[in-house]
């Protein structure tokens, strides 16, 4: 091996010939800076996640995330608690086998017994309530929602007839606010639906291609910056039903051990072998790429024909933003494919509400796939799959979810229509950069103001999605229903959405939320995390600023 070729094999300085007295490697190399050197002496880290920026100078501005490390204590407990409930439902489970106790559920076949139908039987049960909850108004920064009882520990429901009025929904993807039933959006959807009507009633390949698809589509290529964009009716589908159009036998997936259920299934139906790297780690991707580039393909050692890197932009469940400036060097460097799922983060990051491309000023032509939906940002409903038109005029052909899904409903593509004008201000005002400015200050109002309280808050400070931990198992039913006794409407995750010991409250803020919303939901979490003790932080609180403070006092 020649210098140049090692140094080019470890990114340019990583490696040099021994000259110094060290201890040379085998091929007579030592490894001095390298990005997979390991630090002399480990030290335990305050922060869970120790992703720390390695090329800064790809970054425009400064990139904060934080994953504080669970407390010990708090791990043992949750530990504890789920042995607890464990035993029982071990114990429960035998006596629904003797007939003692009620079996609610179909008897299952052996290749069923398994620890998730085991989990979902025994401990998701106790806190079912806290899902599935009946919403009968526009779910926008407030909603009504029905009232429910079970009289069998949740495995079924009875409605009381009761409505609980104006709760404030920190759970929906409204991040900019337009679901709503009245406004320019609104107003729009109804006339198309007069001209239109509801349905197509085909596949855009046969009779459902209505020129507004064709606009809408066109509107979605200049939004992103790219040369052609695909609708489709679905955004689920739009990951699941076209990753396997892309990649087959013989390519590689390289897929962030966070990304959607959506993501994984197109994944696995591809075919294609996956290889999954560490959340937002630059090194464990860069150790994937490397490997796969020397070793090829298993058996054959055949150069792999395609590696796709896939990633989401903002991830729903951690609050976590890609550090996509350092992905994109990573995909040139080694000649790599990007498929970039902006599901949350299209509408929600960046000076013009582009998503994490424009988030990082970045190029548009450097993300080979840019994928979005339309469900969240845009109160709509469908996604899209944005690039070259080489690869959109493959798709057309190619992707199950283009040939034989039904056609997006006319007002369905009205609203998106409507409401992605307002955010690129061709609707004559400035509500879209209104609403974009908004978000951004509640995102930064609200997770300031959690972090004050001593909750442990994951995820970047500009994302919008906001995790509180709550760990225990039985503090997360106990929390999405002390929530909602102070009218506040909640998400609560955990296993199998979360790793089992990390339970948490989502919330997910919106430019319609204003700063008296914001406080009610605020003092109510302060409240309820002092009833259930989840003010787990251990970081250091800023101390008051003391610049009000004369010289004479300061020094009293």
């Amino acid at each position: 091996m020649t210098e140049s070729s090692a140094n080019k094999l470890l990114n340019g300085d990583a490696c040099h010939r021994t000259s110094n007295g060290k201890r040379s490697s085998k091929n007579g190399f030592v490894k001095n800076h390298c990005v997979f050197q390991q630090p002399q002496k480990y030290r335990r880290p305050r922060e869970k996640n120790q992703n720390v920026t390695r090329n800064s100078s790809l970054y425009k501005k400064p990139f904060s995330e934080s994953f504080e490390e669970t407390p010990l204590l708090v791990a043992v407990l949750t530990y504890m608690g789920y042995g607890i409930l464990t035993v029982f439902g071990y114990l429960r489970d035998f006596l629904r086998y003797w007939s003692i106790e009620k079996c609610n559920v179909a008897q299952e076949k052996e290749e069923q017994k398994d620890f998730e139908n085991f989990y979902t039987r025994n401990l998701y049960m106790r806190i079912r309530d806290n899902w599935n909850r009946p919403i009968c108004s526009v779910p926008g920064a407030k909603m009504d929602l029905v009232e429910r009882a079970s009289h069998d520990y949740n495995w079924t429901f009875e409605d009381t007839g009761r409505v609980v009025k104006d709760v404030i929904n920190m759970g929906s993807y409204n991040y900019l606010g337009f679901a709503e039933n009245t406004g320019a959006c609104a107003d729009a959807a109804i006339e198309v639906t007069k001209k239109y009507g509801l349905g197509v009633g085909s596949t855009r390949c046969e009779m459902g291609n209505l020129d507004i698809h064709e606009e809408l589509e066109q509107l979605v290529t200049r939004f992103l910056g790219v040369e052609s964009s695909l609708a489709f009716g679905m955004g689920f589908a739009t990951n699941s039903m076209n990753i396997p159009a892309l990649t087959g036998k013989g390519c590689l997936i390289l897929s962030d051990e966070l990304n959607h259920a959506s993501l994984v299934l197109g994944a696995r139906l591809s075919g294609s072998p996956i290889r999954v790297f560490k959340h937002n780690n630059m090194i464990s991707l860069e150790k994937l790429l490397r490997d796969a580039i020397a070793h090829g393909q298993p058996r054959t050692h055949r150069p792999w024909k395609k590696i796709l890197i896939v990633v989401e932009g903002i991830y729903s469940m951690e609050g976590s933003i890609v550090r996509l400036p350092e992905i994109i060097a990573l995909k040139k460097r080694y000649k790599a494919y990007l498929y970039l799922d902006e599901a949350h983060s299209i509408g929600a990051l960046g000076p013009n509400g582009k998503g994490v491309v424009d988030y990082f000023g970045l190029d548009p032509k450097d993300v080979d796939i840019m994928m979005g939906t339309f469900t969240k940002s845009f109160g709509a409903a469908g996604g899209y799959i944005g690039g070259k038109k080489e690869l959109i005029d493959y798709l057309r052909r190619h992707s199950h979810s283009a040939l034989y899904a039904t056609s997006m409903s006319p007002p369905v593509i009205q609203q998106i229509i409507t409401s992605m004008k307002i955010i690129m201000g061709e609707d004559g005002t400035t509500l879209g950069a209104d609403r974009l400015r908004q978000l951004s200050e509640n995102t930064t109002y609200f997770r300031r103001r959690l972090c004050e309280m001593g909750f442990i808050i994951y995820g970047n400070d500009d994302s919008p999605v906001v995790p509180l931990m709550l760990y225990m198992p039985a503090k997360i039913g106990a929390f999405g229903r002390e929530m909602l006794k102070r009218n506040i409407g909640t998400v609560v995750v955990g296993f199998p959405a979360t790793p089992i010991i990390e339970s948490r409250a989502r919330f997910c803020l919106s430019a319609a939320h204003t700063r008296e919303m914001l406080d009610t939901a605020l003092d109510a979490a302060n409240e309820v995390g002092d009833l259930l003790q989840l003010k787990y932080s251990r970081r250091e609180q800023p101390r008051p600023s003391l610049g009000w403070m004369s010289e004479e006092n300061l020094f009293d």
